[in-house]
């Protein structure tokens, strides 16, 4: 079978290999010039356990199941991975219940080896720390994102697939019995696809738009928040990654670090009309607050900007976070077409179990 890939980030790499693997015909148009270009190169790197989604949904099985995968690909292809571990620290009583919550619901998606521990037993672990207790996640993990997608563009070329740069899509047209795809770009032309899967993060809404006589209906909105991350100056002082309770829209400004040694803190949530990527320094003043209800240490003029991402949400602030949305033949009644819309955290660490998935409905 012909598979066009529409989007050369973590998710349309690992659906490519994955298809590539099934013994598919693949290619993979991307409309800049290189891979991770979009929302797979500005997140925090992290391999979460699958603590915080309601069980049953798209999110807490991907994440789940993606992070065993997720692990072994990387030990099995040598992707630089850690298994740090994370807290998920409260500062007050009223945050404390809340953590207690999220070790429910961790456990219910089948989390291994949670643990609620003390503010004292914390502190142990990171003498930095102040809390009045912690969910400790041994599970929880750190990634070479980079060094990932590599490892899947490799192993898509291995099995004869191809990535096509600076292509974008324009149109998509089912004739029966395949697809029309017209695309733009140095190469502009049209050309037949048996299966089409739209990858495009960003621009998945945008793009199912172009695609003749799908149903509006059918296209989500799309809700651009911008996460910022600061980076530390200093030497990193915790081992662990370090998250508060979450906040609207996300996790909380948590301790993220990388395999460098670094230690940066983000992301907020800064909710945005248009795609752009400044940050305003000003934002760090409001990251200096929250660090410090679990970091008191934190010296003054010791965060600088780093960088910022944009989560492609289904819903705004003051909604229920929405599910992933994986839109195959079944929901919009096309054949040989897979819309992916919302495939924000935990989208890294779920991309493995989320492009298989995405194979069975493509046949």
């Amino acid at each position: 079978m012909q598979v066009l890939v529409i989007g050369a980030g973590v998710i349309g790499l690992a659906v490519a290999r994955a298809a590539a693997l099934a013994g598919h015909d693949v290619t993979v148009a991307e409309m800049t010039g290189g891979i991770a270009n979009g929302v797979s190169s500005r997140n925090s790197e992290v391999i979460h356990a699958g603590l915080y989604y309601p069980t049953g949904t798209l999110r807490a099985l991907h994440c789940v199941r993606g992070r065993r995968m997720l692990y072994e690909f990387c030990a099995s292809h040598g992707v630089g991975h850690r298994k740090c571990g994370k807290l998920v620290v409260a500062t007050n009583q009223t945050e404390l219940a809340k953590v207690e919550t999220i070790k429910q619901q961790g456990e219910s998606n089948g989390v291994e080896g949670l643990e609620m521990i003390g503010g004292n037993a914390a502190r142990a672990l990171e003498a930095e720390l102040v809390c009045v207790g912690a969910l400790l996640s041994p599970q929880s993990g750190i990634v070479d994102s980079h060094a990932y997608m590599q490892a899947l563009w490799g192993e898509l070329e291995d099995r004869g697939g191809m990535i096509a740069f600076e292509t974008p899509v324009e149109r998509m047209s089912f004739k029966r019995p395949q697809w029309q795809v017209r695309f733009g770009g140095r190469d502009a032309g049209t050309i037949d696809f048996d299966a089409v899967v739209n990858a495009a993060g960003l621009g998945a809404q945008a793009l199912a738009r172009r695609i003749d006589n799908y149903p509006a209906e059918k296209v989500p909105r799309l809700v651009l928040a911008k996460g910022n991350y600061f980076s530390f100056t200093g030497r990193p002082v915790f081992s662990r990654l370090v998250y508060p309770t979450p906040v609207d829209g996300g996790l909380g400004v948590h301790v993220t670090l990388d395999l460098a040694g670094r230690m940066r803190f983000g992301p907020d949530v800064e909710w945005i009309a248009e795609e752009n990527y400044s940050i305003d320094a000003s934002r760090a003043d409001a990251f200096y607050a929250r660090i410090r209800t679990y970091w008191p240490g934190l010296p003054d003029k010791s965060l600088v900007p780093d960088y910022c991402g944009i989560r492609p949400k289904l819903t705004g602030p003051g909604e229920p976070a929405a599910d992933f949305m994986i839109a195959g033949p079944r929901s919009h009644g096309m054949p040989g077409l897979v819309n992916l819309f919302g495939i924000e955290s935990p989208g890294l660490t779920a991309s493995l179990s989320i492009a298989d998935e995405v194979v069975k409905q493509l046949t």
